[in-house]
This record gives C-alpha cells, structure tokens and sequence, in this order.
C-alpha cells in the first residue's frame, strides 16, 4: 500500500527592502523636503511691493532654477475674440477690455521665462477660463518642462458672460516642472478640488483671484519666507495672499 505524502507547507517568501511599508510616509506628508537655493535679488525687485514692470523683464531679472512657486494669470483674448459676445466694452466688460491683452506667443514668453526660474519639482499655478481648459493649453507649455498635475475649480458665486450658460467658476491649472514628485513637496490635503470664495466685488480689479485659495496653494508647495513670484500681478492678490501665509512676494505688473 502507497505511503500517504507528507502534507504541503507553503511559508512566505522573505520580505524585499523595496516592497512598500504599511507604515511608510504617506503621499501627503507633514514634511516639506523642497528648497530653494539663496540668491542675490537685483535692486531692482523689492519684496512685497506693488512693482510696476514690464513682466517678461521682470523674469529675466530672476536667476534659473532658483522659485519654488509662482502664479500666472494671463490676461488672454481668445474666448472674446472665438466667441464674438459683440458687447464687451460696450455694455459689459468695459474694464477688462480696457486692460492689455497677451496674445498667445506672449503667454508662452512669459510660461517658458517661468519654467527657467523654477527650480525641479516647483508649481505654477495658471489660471485659465473654461474656453481654455476645453480647447487645451499644452501648446503654451511646449518646449518647457512644465506638466499638468490636478485642476482646482474656483466657484467665485456670481455669474459672468455665456449664450447657453452663464459662467461663475475659473480654474487654476497646476503646472510642476519635472521631475514630477507629490511626496516631500505637495504637504497638504487642502484645498479641495473645488472651492467657494466670493470673488471681488464690482469695484475691484477685473482679474482679481481668491486670495485665501491662492494663499492654500503657496502653503502647500512652500515653506514660510520663501519668494513667491507673479509676473503678471493685475489685482496683487498673491501679493495679499503671501503676506497672510508668511511668504515674501516678487511680482510686478504694468500698471503697478
């Protein structure tokens, strides 16, 4: 008679140092290991002022690979001009018609001037209008290292031009220049995807950004005292938003 085989034993195999830990550091770490070198700021850049430059000269004055975090707001024509609404600076839209335009090549100076400053892994926050995050921006950004990461949709509760529907959000495209990296750099959970700020009232600047949502976003990606740049300042709400989260704001505009 056969002798009955001994029993099968299946063990574990010994554990990789390169698999995951349970207990490893969350994506969202309260560490923020990315840091800007030091440098000399021209003369001509005095923080946390209202600067009043040509942008694209304001750039040029800035070393490379030296910011962490910028913010951009271009003033764009584009879904005025592809629309036709017809009354804007004529019934509505008298003040934002009346500020300078960029064309797109203009935007692509300004984004690649902004990819030079920024150091490996650094954010630029791009606010766009629902026309631009439909038809795409990735042509603004060729030729540069900067790649789209998330979107966060800004619901500033009132309502603004449209034939079928009318507008009352704006979206900030957050740009990271490569590598692409979250751990050690994005070091918060807020904000949310979608966020509710009242936007400026009628008689505040016609560009003007949430300033608590931007004031979130530069804590996220920045330590406390580090330059927060805007060459495209408009209203100076990141200018408002660094001085309330600690940070020391470069940004200029022609205006001042």
């Amino acid at each position: 008679m056969p002798t009955k085989p001994p029993p099968l034993i299946l063990t574990p195999p010994p554990a990789s140092s390169t698999a995951p830990s349970a207990r490893s550091a969350p994506v969202f770490s309260g560490s923020h290991k990315l840091e800007a070198r030091p440098f000399e700021l021209p003369t001509a850049l005095v923080p946390n002022t209202r600067l009043q430059m040509d942008g694209v000269a304001f750039l040029s004055l800035l070393p490379d690979d030296a910011i962490l975090v910028a913010f951009f707001d271009p003033q764009y024509r584009g879904v005025l001009d592809k629309l036709g609404y017809g009354n804007e600076g004529k019934t509505h839209g008298r003040r934002r018609f009346a500020l300078r335009q960029m064309t797109d090549g203009v935007i692509r100076t300004f984004l690649a001037g902004l990819d030079r400053v920024l150091i490996p892994s650094g954010h630029v926050f791009l606010w766009v209008d629902k026309f631009h995050l439909c038809q795409g921006v990735r042509d603004w950004l060729e030729g540069t290292k900067l790649e789209i990461v998330v979107l966060v949709t800004w619901d500033k509760g009132i309502f603004g031009m449209g034939y079928r529907t009318r507008r009352r959000a704006e979206y900030c495209l957050v740009l990271q220049k490569r590598p692409r990296r979250a751990k050690g750099v994005w070091r918060a959970h807020t904000p949310a995807d979608v966020v509710r700020e009242p936007a400026a009232g009628k008689r505040g600047h016609p560009h003007a950004k949430p300033v608590d949502l931007q004031g979130e976003l530069m804590a996220a990606v920045s330590h406390e005292g580090d330059y927060v740049i805007d060459p495209a300042a408009g209203s100076f709400s990141v200018l408002d938003a660094a001085i309330s989260r600690a940070r020391t704001f470069l940004g200029c505009d022609p205006e001042g």
